[in-house]
């Protein structure tokens, strides 16, 4: 599949908005203190990827009812479900000058049944061409995201035999669908009953 960017800037996957606040404190201080661990932008991006997958609980995995939105509130508050987490990733990585994009796809039940939106990453790291999506879902038996630029490794491979899609677009900003989503939810529950079905 070829990603299309949305934006034909590249510098648009690098800006900050309300969601991507990634010149929040926290935000830079995460960044940071991961950079200093790393000093190149490959090895940053796998450790920026490793350290939003597994130190970041999904909420559904870990029964935290709160929802967070805001890559700061991802980090300060360890919870998020796939696209708030994929906020933090995207965050972490232009706070240090990489571009990182949104991206989606369309996933269902074993049967077909009950579609919903689910939310990635793609990175494109400096002197290269081509994007690579990344999954920081959080794994847990039967799935097995790994940081791989060049044979992806996501949480759900799609089944196009079930009307599940791969979404090519890659998106500067969160979808509006995604983000209303989280921002009208006062908790998961809630946030359940709201999740897109289509983009």
């Amino acid at each position: 599949m070829q990603l299309i960017q949305q934006n034909p800037d590249i510098h648009a996957y690098l800006a900050s908005d309300e969601a991507i606040d990634h010149w929040h404190p926290l935000v830079q201080e995460t960044a940071d203190a991961l950079w200093s661990a790393t000093g190149d932008a490959y090895s940053y991006a796998k450790v920026a990827f490793e350290f939003v997958r597994d130190t970041i609980p999904h909420s559904a995995d870990s029964g935290d009812l709160r929802v967070s939105w805001r890559a700061s509130d991802v980090l300060a508050t360890r919870n998020g479900i796939c696209y708030a987490k994929s906020h933090a990733l995207a965050a972490l990585l232009r706070a240090q000058g990489i571009p990182a994009a949104l991206c989606y796809q369309r996933l269902t039940d074993d049967d077909g049944s009950n579609p919903v939106v689910h939310g990635l990453v793609a990175v494109r790291l400096p002197g290269s061409s081509h994007w690579s999506r990344l999954d920081p879902r959080g794994n847990k038996p039967g799935v097995d995201a790994q940081f791989s630029l060049d044979r992806e490794q996501l949480a759900f491979p799609v089944r196009p035999e079930l009307g599940e899609i791969d979404h090519p677009e890659l998106y500067a900003a969160p979808h509006p669908a995604a983000l209303d989503a989280l921002r009208e939810s006062v908790d998961r529950p809630e946030l359940w009953t709201k999740l897109p079905t289509a983009l």
